[in-house]
């Protein structure tokens, strides 16, 4: 006897019942979207800052080699 593949015949699928999904889950913007949106907000505003730091000491370098 095979498994079934069908979702409507779930013969040989274990795991019970689904979750109940809330309508923002529902259109992928549950609560873990919003952690993953804020780490990633995070993970650019860190980017930012080592960019600006080391355009800053690139001029800063530029200045003093000018001189």
């Amino acid at each position: 006897m095979t498994d079934s593949k069908n979702i409507n015949n779930p013969v040989g699928q274990g795991g019970g019942q689904r979750k109940k999904l809330s309508r923002a889950e529902r259109q992928n913007n549950g609560p873990h979207r919003n952690l993953d949106r804020k780490n990633a907000a995070d993970q650019k505003a860190e980017l930012v800052r080592k960019m600006r730091e080391k355009a800053a000491a690139a001029a800063a370098e530029d200045t003093t080699e000018q001189s």
